[in-house]
């Protein structure tokens, strides 16, 4: 019987290691970053129900053993139970990133569980050959330490990802050569994409303009790590050898990152779209951040070149480092002084429908309207680097502005939609920063028939400045909304306060726990000609 109880707590382990994985891979496969989530979130970590259960078992043995009643079937069921009721799996409230059971995580998970079993069987091995124990104390003795390891299961994980290390990177090492050889052959010019934000938004554009005219591969979605580089070179690349143009969007959370791609892919063009305070959690700072980005700068060749958004203070300076010689500078915001940059879009106009504005080449004295449907200001940016990059190319003006007004929405980046009811949905979850948020609710403030209603959990990553920019976040969309529905209660603090600062009706703004409850009022309250910017999404780690 002993046995039975030593499987049910290694169950119970096996099982906690695997609902902990998918958290361990939101946090991607970074240990450390993953244990100070642990220690942040230690409702996650400390278990009470089997605390109280086991506690509440060693009570129960001993009252019997006062009374004369502790015969060892009784224990058998006593412990039997409080180990079941201990290990018995709580739902999951709401999923938003499921997990993939990719090769590495196989080979993490494998590792882990063993982990488990030899820590496990070894530690009940040595104490049955070190320690004399009757039946009654083996009970207590095994169930008390599966409750131990059942809760140091979520280390398994850290400590298994720092074995299986030299494995990996043997795994990485051969992808990168496999993908570099790829990439020679192939040989496209390599157009490299970084900032804080709109680099997806940027490269989805440049991908369409210069497929009026080019064969063009760009990296999916949000594939902007080395190892998922790697898998469109060996992949895409390799099915596609023709292409003219290979677009790379690279992502960073802390410096070399983007090095280590520039040194695979080699770009011969990089764009730098902003510098801000999004991911300032992980980068510590705002300098740190800018010097992790110029590193795409630092990748070029000589006779490379650089496009830079003028309008962003930290990128300006990378511009005015000199380096490389061929640098490309777009404006708006600044157009009206900085006459001497290459690019500059003049007369701004924003509505439900889209926007217009007229791009000047100062270098040729051309000047071209463009006419878009997307919406969202720093669009105009994101268009700008855009049409920078194609101009170099060889593409007119005008054939760039024909496909600029084919352009769509990135997915998840202020897509518009109306539901069957009449709703119309701003969709802006992918991943909010201070100033898409602001334009965001810029184009809410368009919409001036029925409700305007912001859904938002707020802005995450900022370090700091979290409390600062999402009560800046809070008095503006007081502003502008007619109700604020918030996800999350601790998270949303700041916002709550900012609104409440600038005089928002109380009766207008609900906060929930989750999003399901967020969608429930969403699917219940909104009636024709409402409007609804969905702002930001959260990853599982802040639920």
């Amino acid at each position: 019987m002993a046995y039975v109880l030593i499987f049910m707590w290694l169950a119970g382990t096996i099982w906690r290691i695997w609902r902990q994985a998918r958290f361990f891979q939101i946090e991607g496969y970074d240990s450390g970053r993953y244990l100070r989530w642990l220690v942040s979130k230690l409702q996650r970590y400390i278990l009470w129900r089997a605390l109280i259960f086991v506690g509440a078992a060693g009570l129960i043995i001993i009252i019997l053993d006062v009374v004369g009643q502790d015969t060892l079937p009784v224990y058998v069921v006593i412990w039997g139970v409080a180990g079941g009721l201990s290990i018995w799996p709580e739902g999951v409230k709401e999923v938003k990133q499921t997990f993939k059971l990719t090769q590495r995580a196989t080979r993490l998970l494998i590792t882990a569980f063993a982990l488990a079993v030899l820590v496990l069987i070894g530690v009940q091995v040595i104490l049955d050959q070190f320690v004399s124990m009757n039946d009654k104390v083996r009970f207590a003795e095994i169930s008390v330490l599966g409750l131990v390891i059942y809760h140091l299961a979520p280390l398994a994980l850290p400590l298994a990802n720092v074995i299986m290390y030299p494995v990996e990177e043997s795994f990485r090492r051969a992808f990168r050569t496999r993908a570099r050889r790829t990439l020679e052959q192939a040989n496209p010019i390599v157009i490299g994409i970084t900032g804080s934000f709109g680099k997806t938004s940027t490269k989805e554009y440049l991908a369409h303009i210069l497929r009026g005219a080019h064969r063009v591969l760009a990296t999916p979605k949000s594939y902007n790590t080395l190892m998922g580089v790697c898998i469109v070179i060996n992949n895409d690349l390799k099915d596609n050898p023709d292409v003219d143009y290979f677009i790379v969007e690279m992502g960073a959370y802390i410096e070399g990152e983007i090095r280590d791609i520039c040194a695979l892919a080699r770009p011969q063009i990089s764009i730098v779209t902003a510098v801000g305070p999004q991911h300032l959690e992980r980068f510590g700072s705002i300098e740190t951040t800018a010097k992790a980005k110029y590193e795409i700068i630092e990748a070029l060749p000589p006779d490379g070149v650089g496009v830079f958004n003028w309008d962003n203070a930290y990128v300006r300076h990378m511009y005015e480092r000199g380096y490389p010689k061929t640098r490309i500078a777009i404006t708006w915001e600044n157009a009206s002084h900085a006459t001497q940059l290459r690019f500059i879009a003049h007369d701004v106009s924003e509505t439900v429908d889209g926007m217009s504005f007229e791009v000047e080449d100062t270098y040729v004295q051309e000047k071209q309207k463009f006419t878009t449907q997307l919406i969202g200001r720093h669009n105009v940016t994101n268009i700008l680097l855009a049409v920078a990059v194609a101009r170099h190319l060889g593409m007119s003006l005008n054939e760039i502005a024909m496909r600029v007004a084919t352009l769509e929405a990135a997915e998840h980046r202020l897509q518009r939609k109306t539901l069957p009811g009449g709703v119309t949905v701003i969709d802006d979850a992918y991943s909010a920063n201070p100033v898409g948020a602001r334009n965001a609710l810029d184009v809410l403030k368009l919409y001036q028939r029925g409700r305007r209603v912001l859904i938002t959990p707020g802005i995450v990553e900022l370090g700091p400045l979290h409390d600062q920019e999402n009560q800046k976040l809070g008095q503006y969309a007081a502003q502008v909304c007619t109700d604020v529905v918030l996800v999350g209660i601790e998270q949303t603090r700041p916002i709550h306060r900012g609104l409440l600062d600038y005089g928002f009706d109380e009766a207008h703004l609900h906060v929930y726990d989750t999003r399901e409850e967020a969608i429930e009022w969403f699917n219940t309250r909104l009636q024709t000609g409402d409007t609804v910017l969905f702002l930001n999404d959260l990853p599982d780690t802040y639920l």
